[in-house]
């Protein structure tokens, strides 16, 4: 357990930090899933608007530190990859 009042500050703002980076990363989630779902119904129009909705998302997600940004990349890549196979 924490002793010091620092480590007890940063105990709470670490939890703190840790729901917002959790929320973050359920919404981009949910972008991604979208864009993936619209691929398996074979709907190149919806995979194209969610793949376009879920970009800013993701790059939103590196500049705010909750993902690397070679995981966005190569996830930006393969989601592109499989809407333009539609």
């Amino acid at each position: 357990m924490a002793n010091s009042p620092q480590a007890r500050k940063r105990i709470r703002r670490n939890n703190a930090r840790a729901e917002v980076n959790t929320a973050r990363m359920s919404r981009i989630r949910s972008f991604v899933k979208k864009v993936e779902m619209a691929c398996e119904a074979g709907d190149k129009e919806a995979a194209t608007k969610a793949l376009k909705e879920a970009q800013p998302e993701l790059a939103r997600g590196v500049s705010r530190g909750v993902m690397h940004k070679n995981t966005v990349a190569r996830k930006m890549s393969r989601l592109s990859k499989r809407v333009a196979a539609l």
